[in-house]
């Protein structure tokens, strides 16, 4: 049973790094900015439970555009789960997304769960580690067909936020702002004849650093963006969370020598959104999608 002390509140600043320590502790890996792009998604979309004022849980329910909402974060620390705080919290946080279509990326042991609640998988994500083979490619150098990479900073935003809509549901114009330019991260775009053919951010983290987006209009210019993305991170070490519903992306990275960590599946409240899969390599992230 729950006791009286417990209420909901929105997420702080301390919070949202609190959340992002339980992740650590979770084993998931987060960035170790992400939490200041998240904020600019959604300022509203973090909510704490807490335990005569002690926080015990976490969820994220972010609302984008009039029609999408991705939830995360869902959390509750080990000593105060199965009593009751978790499922209030949830209910919450799909309270908050009523009415809208719904993503999330479940870890294998809630999927039945979310199931439960109207989820239905779409695809899994499997997360690939390791040091790709071949980091001796020279960034800017062409790739195929005329292609290179550059410094996504270089490009008009509005270029860069129009090419992510190929791969998300709705606009996320701050979130996408913060994600590619916040301090230790690299953001590389793969560019031929003044178009976008390829975006990659890369970012540091207490494990493996993490890659995503990934997206690529044909395997080598992504397989030449993780790469050149791997430079930027200590010993070359990434890990990028990649959907199989693009099989040419896991058999490119398992021939760069990357193993697979953990997966999550894909799960959605109604129908898929029309996104461009076969150039996805890697989802951008596991918390807001």
């Amino acid at each position: 049973m729950t006791g009286t002390g417990f209420e909901i509140t929105g997420a702080g600043a301390a919070d949202l790094e609190l959340m992002r320590d339980w992740a650590e502790e979770e084993g998931w890996n987060p960035g170790d900015s992400d939490r200041f792009a998240f904020a600019a998604a959604d300022p509203e979309g973090f909510l704490i439970g807490r335990v005569d004022a002690e926080p015990v849980a976490c969820i994220s329910a972010v609302r984008y555009g009039a029609g999408f909402g991705f939830i995360g974060f869902y959390i509750a620390r080990p000593a105060f789960r199965g009593q009751g705080y978790g499922i209030r919290l949830w209910r919450a946080g799909t309270e908050r997304l009523r009415g809208r279509l719904v993503g999330l990326d479940g870890v294998v042991e809630q999927q039945d769960n979310y199931r439960t609640s109207g989820f239905r998988p779409a695809w899994n994500n499997i997360r690939l580690e390791g040091v790709p083979d071949g980091l001796g490619a020279l960034d800017g150098a062409p790739v195929r067909g005329g292609v290179e990479l550059v410094d996504a900073a270089s490009l008009p935003f509005g270029q860069l936020a129009a090419y992510d809509r190929r791969f998300f549901p709705e606009s996320r114009d701050a979130f996408l702002s913060a994600w590619t330019s916040l301090p230790g991260r690299t953001a590389l775009a793969a560019v031929r004849d003044g178009r976008i053919e390829g975006l990659g951010v890369i970012r540091p983290a207490a494990g493996p650093s993490r890659i995503g987006p990934l997206y690529a209009a044909h395997p080598d210019v992504a397989a030449a963006l993780l790469r050149a993305l791997a430079r930027h991170a200590p010993g070359g070490r990434i890990a990028v969370d990649v959907p199989d519903a693009n099989p040419t992306a896991t058999a490119l990275f398992a021939g760069l020598g990357l193993v697979p960590g953990f997966e999550t599946a894909r799960m959605y409240t109604g129908p898929p959104p029309a996104l461009d899969l076969a150039g996805t390599y890697g989802v951008t992230s596991l918390e807001l999608g």
